[in-house]
C-alpha cells in the first residue's frame, strides 16, 4: 500500500503543530476532530500492518490449521476479483436511489477467523485485505468500534449506501459483549451481504467465556444469528497467551529521565499519566487515533494504578492505537504489568487488559533507546 493510502487513516488535530526538537507536545492539549466524511477513507489496515502479506505469515509447523488458513484465505481473496454486482454504477447519484437487486454468489460470503490471542488473526485479516484484487476505495478494514462509530456519524441507512459498493469489509475484534451493538452491526452486515459485499471477521471473547482461550465459532455464529449461513468458520490453532503468562515489563525510568528524553526526541509528547487518563474521558475513543497523529514518542510521568474499569477500557483503546502506529512509550512510575488490579485481570475484560499490557510493554521496550547515558 502506498504511503498516501496508509496516511489516509490519519486525521488533523486542531490547536497543535508538530515540533522537531525543543518543547514537547502534550496529548492533554490536543482536541482532535475527525470529519464524518473521512471515516470510510480511513478504514484501511493500520500502519503496523501496511506490509503484511500471506507470504510474511510464518505458520507454526506444529499447527497445520495455520497453513490451511493461509490457503483458504488466498482462494477467498482470488474469488473476489470479479465485477461487483452492486457497484456504484447500479445506483443513483452519490449512491442514493433504488438499486437493482444484485446476484449474490452461492455459498458463504464471509469468513470468520476463529483462534486465540497471538495466533496472527489480524495479520491474516490484513493480508486478505491486501490480497483482494480491488482498489483500496472498494474494500474497507476496521475494528468493530470503528464500524459502530461510522454508523453513529453517518446514520444507518447512509452507512449501508456507502459500504454497499465495496467488494470486501474486514472487521477486526468483533465486540460481542454489547448486545445492542451486536444486533446493530449484525443488521448492517445482513444488508451488506444482500448487496453482494464479502465479509471477514475476528472476534473478542465474551465476558462470560473466561474459561476459554478463544471465543468459539459456534458462539460467534449464534450471536450474529441470521448471518451465520454467510460465514465459513476458519479455525486457527496456536499457543494461547494465557500459557505464556504476562510479559515482563521493562523497569520504568525516573521523571527526570523521561522529561529529558521528551525534550530531546522529535515530535514527542510529555504528559502526567493521571492528567492523561482524565483527558481520555473527554475525548471519544473513535478519536484516539487522531490524538496520536504525528507523534515520534509518548512520554509519561507518574504512571500508577488505573483507578476503575471505565478508565481502564479507555486506556486499552489508546494502547491499541499506539501499538498500531508503532509509537514508542517511555514512562516513569509503575511498570506497565502492574497497571491493572487483580480484580480487573480476573474479571470480564481480562483479555483486553492482557493485550494492553503486552502492547504497552512492547512499546516500552522500543522506547528504551530514547534515554541517553546517565
Amino acid at each position: 500500500m502506498s504511503s498516501s493510502t496508509a496516511g489516509s487513516r490519519l486525521s488533523p488535530v486542531t490547536g497543535t503543530s508538530p515540533t522537531a526538537l525543543g518543547a514537547p507536545l502534550s496529548l492533554c492539549a490536543r482536541e482532535p476532530h475527525v470529519p464524518a466524511d473521512r471515516l470510510v477513507a480511513e478504514m484501511v489496515p493500520p500502519p503496523r500492518f501496511d506490509s503484511v502479506r500471506f507470504a510474511t505469515y510464518i505458520p507454526d509447523p506444529k499447527q497445520p490449521t495455520q497453513t490451511e488458513a493461509v490457503r483458504v484465505l488466498e482462494d477467498f481473496a482470488a474469488g473476489l476479483g470479479g465485477a461487483h454486482a452492486a457497484g456504484p454504477a447500479r445506483r443513483g447519484l452519490f449512491g442514493f436511489g433504488r438499486a437493482k437487486a444484485p446476484k449474490v454468489p452461492a455459498g458463504p460470503r464471509g469468513v470468520y477467523l476463529d483462534g486465540g490471542y497471538g495466533v496472527g488473526k489480524t495479520h491474516l485479516l490484513a493480508s486478505l485485505w491486501h490480497a483482494t484484487p480491488a482498489e483500496p476505495a472498494l474494500k474497507a478494514f476496521g475494528t468493530f468500534v470503528e464500524l459502530t462509530n461510522l454508523v453513529g456519524a453517518l446514520g444507518f441507512q447512509q452507512t449501508v449506501r456507502t459500504l454497499s459498493g465495496h467488494r470486501l469489509l474486514c472487521i477486526d475484534e468483533f465486540e460481542l459483549d454489547d448486545p445492542g451493538d451486536t444486533v446493530l452491526v449484525s443488521t448492517l452486515l445482513g444488508r451488506l451481504v444482500d448487496a453482494g459485499v464479502a465479509l471477514a471477521a475476528t472476534s473478542n471473547t465474551l465476558p462470560g467465556k473466561l474459561g476459554e482461550g478463544r471465543f468459539a465459532a459456534a458462539d460467534f455464529l449464534r450471536e450474529i444469528q441470521g448471518l451465520s449461513a454467510h460465514f465459513r468458520p476458519l479455525r486457527i490453532d496456536g499457543e494461547d497467551y494465557r500459557h505464556r503468562g504476562l510479559p515482563e515489563a521493562p523497569a520504568p525510568f525516573s521523571d527526570e529521565q523521561v522529561t529529558k528524553a521528551a525534550h530531546a526526541t522529535g515530535n514527542a509528547s510529555l504528559d502526567d499519566f493521571t492528567d492523561l487518563l482524565g483527558h481520555l474521558a473527554r475525548v471519544h475513543p473513535s478519536r484516539y487515533g487522531a490524538l496520536t497523529d504525528g507523534l515520534g514518542a509518548v512520554c509519561l510521568t507518574g504512571v500508577g494504578p488505573v483507578p476503575d474499569q471505565s478508565t481502564a477500557l479507555r486506556l486499552v483503546v489508546l494502547a491499541d492505537r499506539l501499538y498500531d502506529r508503532e509509537v514508542p512509550v517511555l514512562a516513569s512510575g509503575r511498570p506497565f504489568d502492574r497497571l491493572f488490579s487483580e480484580e480487573m485481570l480476573n474479571g470480564g475484560y481480562r483479555k483486553k487488559y492482557f493485550r494492553a499490557i503486552s502492547r504497552l510493554t512492547a512499546l516500552a521496550r522500543d522506547a528504551k533507546g530514547l534515554v541517553g547515558p546517565s
